[in-house]
């Protein structure tokens, strides 16, 4: 169970790092525009779905993504689940 957690810890932090660079406008020739989409490859399959169900919150005519949030709540719940097994 120990390598089922320490693999979701990991996809925890590429979800953190995929939201944080998320931030930065990068050229695409740029190195760190290739971490990105390179991180932003190994969420966007899992953010889709909740995308589908939770829909941009509009804020003063700009939506607002919650679904990273809602990923790294849920990520957090299963990871607090496996650690009391």
């Amino acid at each position: 169970m120990s390598i089922v957690l320490a693999l979701i810890q990991v996809y925890f932090y590429v979800l953190l790092g995929a939201i944080v660079l998320s931030w930065f406008r990068l050229p695409a020739d740029h190195p760190v525009g290739a971490i990105h989409r390179g991180l932003r490859a190994l969420t966007e399959p899992v953010l889709a779905p909740i995308r589908r169900v939770l829909p941009p919150v509009s804020i003063g005519g700009a939506g607002l993504d919650l679904s990273p949030l809602v990923l790294l709540f849920l990520l957090n719940i299963l990871m607090g689940l496996l650690q009391r097994v």
